[in-house]
């Protein structure tokens, strides 16, 4: 059963708890029973709440939705241009996002479950991440820090697929590296190679940390 601690509502327990078992089993393999069991309710008050199992998914899906157009929103506006300003070190849209989740968060999970998915949310997550990418890379060019290329809206989507193929392959990264790519120490490693590919290209040697001793 749940604390007594927790402040959240019911209704947000059993978001909160079926946003979990949906990123790491997928919806499809999850039953209402499971989610009743996991938010220490019954599933009447799953039903009660949410009408169904696909009620409840399409919470989820606009809860989704809006956590990361608030985190975008952070990262380009006009007082948190981290995609855009050098001097934070963010050089990817998942650099950016992964430093404002909480850790253990399901949402980088969820995201690829959404990515692949065939539904209106995930083609409107898709777009809107687009969007952004598109942004950026007009901003980088307007300041002198990358070029369009001669086709800006197919550069985009590159450097978006790019980036989302650390969302999307997450787990084979990490059991090949031995490392959560999206983790603090993770983005230690990864940043600085991708950064020097993006700036010199496959013969760029990435800098030292810094504070290491050559």
């Amino acid at each position: 059963m749940r604390s007594t601690r927790d402040d959240r509502t019911t209704r947000a327990i059993i978001r909160d708890e079926a946003l979990s078992l949906f990123a790491a089993q997928g919806p499809e393999s999850v039953t209402v029973r499971q989610i009743a069991a996991a938010a220490g309710v019954s599933p009447a008050l799953v039903v009660h709440h949410f009408g169904s199992k696909e009620g409840l998914r399409q919470e989820i899906d606009q809860y989704v939705l809006d956590g990361f157009e608030a985190m975008l929103g952070a990262l380009t506006g006009e007082n948190g241009a981290e995609l855009l300003d050098p001097g934070t070190g963010a050089g990817s849209l998942s650099e950016a996002l992964a430093r404002h989740l909480p850790e253990g968060s399901p949402l980088p999970a969820y995201l690829r479950r959404l990515l692949v998915s065939d539904t209106e949310a995930g083609r409107r997550l898709f777009r809107r991440l687009y969007e952004l990418s598109t942004a950026a890379l007009e901003g980088l060019a307007a300041i002198g820090l990358a070029s369009p290329g001669r086709d800006p809206a197919v550069r985009a989507a590159l450097l978006l697929a790019n980036d989302l193929a650390l969302f999307l392959l997450r787990d084979r990264l990490a059991e090949v590296l031995d490392m959560d790519p999206l983790s603090a120490d993770g983005m230690t490693r990864w940043a600085p190679e991708m950064l020097s590919i993006y700036a010199g290209g496959l013969n760029a040697v990435p800098p030292e940390p810094q504070g290491d001793v050559s």
